[in-house]
């Protein structure tokens, strides 16, 4: 497949009204722009960049990085902080250009890689970058691995701070929503002295505090829509015997405050989503140092680091308890008070067999099971919710020399970047001490607890440190870059590129086995997991760009990757850019891209853990009714175990890239771009899904691991070990994947005379097809407008300004649109989302201006969706905010 790129100023527009016009750009200095190693003084190149002033940005109330990504239309947000409640993903939030996964989205910090989020490697957290430095994001939406190697499949997002900056200044701002939660305070501080031009030497750093608070799961009206979040483990717990009959006290009605749910009419579910943030409580802080220094005339010798904290806490429902026992009779001889049918206890909803026994009567040391006794599935409400808090830490030093040696430009540097998660938790208990005090009679699990129960429960909880990761990436590299000649006599030198780059990566994810293992029932976390790699990465590649004409040039770019741990990969670009009339411009290439297996794909430990709920295939066909023989309770909607981990024998995921396109502007005022583009992946790295598995058994028999008995696993204390029974869902080389779309763009500035200016910008991005297999050779599934796999792929997606500004006034608009889609349940259809912003700004002097707005200013409720992938129900926090109307104010003082 090919990759042919037209693309206009007025994409250059994007978003945020943006400042480079298409055709018109002149510089008295030869600058490097984003998608291309070579210097050069126009700065319109054969490639598509979208330029986003971060100065009208802050002016629309945007305060954080993740906020930018989600006004590009080019992007299919599929992680963002939310995803840290119940998935401990370190509150990290990911770029995804195209919708093909964030890990094929490479983000840069003033050109050079930060460390991906040490969890799972997959991509740089966007919250990590020190929002109060960036002067500008430059957005290559074109494929790029002939110039930056692994990752820049689906483009490139390029983070570029100030280089100087001499004052001071002071942003403070606040955000008040209408309705209860997500309020946030944020306050920057810049400095910086001395004139790089004049003096020989600059220093400036920034510091950016924000704190949000959280939005609880029964903060927003929305959550009643529908019951989400169902889990056949609530409180009252559901119990049975051989699995045919499962009973609650409050059934059939269950109306129980405990936001119950009617099952089968003698059993209830738990809306857990009632329990469930919104989205988390933060504190973020990041600080950047920068200095320069001139060594004579050519020389910049310069030295900066970042740091930034983001310490995120959520909270989820509290821990079920999927396998307990209670006994008719304690220890002591008396009879458990709570035993349906003993005095004093509930009615038994079905007639309990005083000889009930199973082949294994005392499944873990300490359990001492009698005849006649029944299986609980209890929710510990007592104990409180569940907590996790993932303190985020990442920094990067860098120095780097450049400068002019004779005709080459030249540029080398150092860096070492580190990314460190520790993931803390409460409210969690001791499974073995819940297990024992249940049988013991100790714990109530059909009502409230008295003091005995209380202080089982209490006694039980757990919390403290689980996990930590750590991540480091430390670089070597070097670039020159020159003129060469008028070759074909056309008024304008070629230009030659050359560069090189040594990348040492490591990693190490480990459990905190002490508080793991004692937390494996409720969490999942093998106390023995340890995920450890290291590689060294060479690469070299060069840039030529020959003028053919006045009005064409191409531009041909190879680089040359070798992997320490599964050898080298090649890949060319090629480009063309035609400009046959002056308002008129024709660009285009085509390009390979890879990405490498990241280590944690390639090294990541084998653990076992919990899928979605689901059911037995065999055992269950029809999801609601077991075979002869098989339990209900252990094969109906239930959640099996799953084995993850990594794989050594991975190999790199490959692609092509096209893109075509026009840039027309009829008047000085008005700029169009239509830029056609085209994606061609295979051997995508991914585990196969437990659906995609369970749904054709026979297919992928050998991906499902039974026990002797023929069944799967429903709880963490059989696996590993003889009774587990397990899906093997390891990473591995899977299918391909094809995409293609267009991307829109206008520009259109009015000269209003007296009475001011005003800016209309739009983009849009239109995507016309989205296929992808599940598994090598397999069927292609349609993703356009559909939720299939793990997310849908939105047909439309727009973004519109509009600015007026008059004297020390300005007025403005931003509008944001998502199109419909089938939701993962395919009876629903999510409706297309629409938000409108609207702020306004005022300069008092130069030294005061005060900006206030309102974000979403119809107070648009998020779309229903009933999916299952993030743990908020009711909508997909992934692609609709649930803040609701939103006002903001920011004050900035200069000095």
């Amino acid at each position: 497949m090919f990759k042919l790129n037209i693309v206009s100023a007025a994409s250059l527009a994007c978003l945020a009204t943006l400042a480079i016009p298409a055709f018109a750009q002149q510089q008295l200095e030869r600058v490097e722009i984003t998608g291309s190693a070579i210097k050069r003084i126009d700065a319109e190149t054969a490639v598509p960049v979208t330029v986003i002033r971060m100065t009208d940005l802050k002016a629309q109330g945007v305060s954080t990085v993740e906020q930018i990504m989600s006004t590009l239309s080019a992007v299919q947000m599929t992680q963002t902080t939310s995803q840290q409640v119940g998935a401990g993903t370190g509150g990290a939030a990911f770029a995804d250009l195209r919708g093909i996964g964030s890990n094929k989205t490479l983000v840069l910090l003033n050109g050079r890689r930060i460390a991906n989020n040490a969890i799972d490697g997959a991509a740089p957290d966007l919250n990590m970058i020190p929002f109060a430095a960036i002067e500008r994001v430059e957005v290559l939406r074109d494929g790029a691995s002939s110039l930056y190697g692994t990752d820049a499949i689906g483009g490139v997002i390029n983070f570029i701070t100030r280089k100087d900056y001499r004052g001071g200044t002071l942003t403070i701002g606040v955000d008040l929503p209408q309705k209860n939660g997500g309020e946030g305070r944020t306050a920057n501080l810049g400095f910086g002295f001395g004139d790089l031009s004049t003096q020989g030497f600059n220093v400036f750093g920034f510091v950016d505090l924000t704190k949000t608070d959280p939005i609880g799961g029964l903060d927003r009206p929305f959550n009643a829509r529908f019951p989400g979040g169902l889990s056949p483990t609530p409180f009252p717990a559901n119990y049975y015997q051989n699995g045919d009959v499962t009973a609650n006290p409050a059934a059939p009605a269950c109306n129980n405050p405990t936001f119950l749910v009617p099952v089968d009419g003698s059993s209830c579910q738990i809306a857990t989503a009632a329990f469930v943030d919104y989205t988390t409580r933060t504190d973020r802080k990041s600080a950047m140092l920068r200095g320069a220094v001139k060594l004579g005339e050519n020389h910049t010798l310069t030295a900066e680091w970042f740091t930034t904290s983001n310490d995120s806490v959520s909270r989820i429902a509290p821990v079920p308890y999927g396998t307990l026992w209670m006994n008719r009779v304690r220890p002591d001889g008396s009879l458990n008070p709570y035993f349906p049918g003993n005095p004093g206890a509930i009615t038994p909803g079905f007639a309990i067999n005083p000889n009930y026994t199973v082949a294994n009567m005392n499944p873990r040391p300490g359990i001492a099971l009698q005849p006649g006794f029944i299986i609980v599935k209890w929710r510990a409400l007592a104990g409180g919710s569940r907590t996790n808090e993932s303190q985020n830490d990442q920094q990067r030093l860098l120095l780097s020399l450049d400068g002019t040696l004779g005709n080459w430009d030249y540029q080398v540097g150092a860096a070492v970047n580190e990314n460190k998660i520790k993931e803390n938790v409460t409210g969690y208990s001791d499974g073995d001490k819940i297990a024992k005090a249940m049988l013991n009679g100790l714990i109530n699990p059909f009502g409230p607890q008295n003091a005995a129960g209380d202080a089982a429960v209490n006694d039980a909880l757990l919390g403290g440190n689980l996990q930590n990761h750590k991540g480091r990436v430390s670089t070597l590299d070097g670039r020159i870059s020159r003129e060469l000649g008028d070759w074909f006599g056309t008024g304008t030198k070629a230009a030659l590129a050359i560069g090189t780059e040594f990348r040492h990566e490591d990693f190490r994810s480990a459990a905190n086995a002490p508080v793991a293992a004692l937390l494996v029932a409720s969490t999942g976390v093998d106390p023995n997991s340890l995920s450890e790699g290291k590689r060294d990465v060479y690469a070299v590649y060069s840039e030529l760009n020959v003028p053919l004409t006045k009005q064409l040039d191409v531009t041909a770019a190879l680089r040359y990757d070798k992997y320490s741990d599964f050898g080298n990969t090649v890949n060319p670009k090629f480009a063309v850019r035609y400009q046959p009339m002056k308002n008129l411009l024709l660009r285009g290439s085509f390009s390979t891209g890879f990405r490498a297996p990241s280590l944690y794909e390639l090294n990541a430990s084998q653990a076992y853990t919990n899928t979605g709920t689901v059911s037995d295939p065999v055992n269950c066909p029809d999801g609601k009714n077991p075979i002869p023989g098989k339990s209900k309770a252990l094969n109906c909607s239930v959640q099996f175990q799953r084995l993850t981990g990594g794989n050594l024998d991975l190999k790199p995921e490959k692609a092509k890239n096209l893109t075509f396109g026009v840039v027309f502007e009829p008047t000085a005022d008005v700029s169009l771009g239509v830029d056609f583009w085209a994606i061609r992946q295979k051997e995508t790295i991914s585990a196969l899904s437990e659906n995609t598995v369970l749904g054709d058994h026979q297919t992928f028999a050998q991906y499902i691991k039974r026990n002797q008995n023929g069944d799967l696993s429903i709880d963490g204390f059989s696996c590993p070990g003889t009774d587990c029974g397990y899906l093997d869902l390891r990473q591995q080389n899977l299918g391909g994947t094809n995409a293609r779309g267009i991307d829109l763009s206008l520009q259109w500035r009015l000269k209003l005379g007296g009475a001011g200016d005003l800016s209309l910008g739009m983009n849009s991005t239109y995507v016309n097809k989205y296929e992808y297999q599940d598994f090598r050779a397999g069927p292609w599934n349609q993703n356009v407008g559909v939720y299939s796999g793990s997310a849908p792929i939105f047909r439309w997606q727009h973004a519109a300004t509009a600015r007026w500004k008059m004297g020390a006034w300005s007025l403005g608009a931003v509008g944001h649109y998502k199109s419909s889609y089938v939701d993962q349940d395919p009876e629903n259809r999510v409706s297309a989302y629409t938000t409108i912003d609207a702020y306004a700004s005022f300069e008092a002097n130069n030294q005061m201006s005060f900006t206030l707005g309102v974000n979403n200013l119809f107070d648009r409720d998020p779309p229903y969706s009933n999916q299952g992938e993030v743990f908020q129900a009711n909508y997909d926090p992934r692609f609709a905010d649930p803040t609701g109307r939103k006002f903001y104010a920011r004050a900035t003082l200069k000095f």
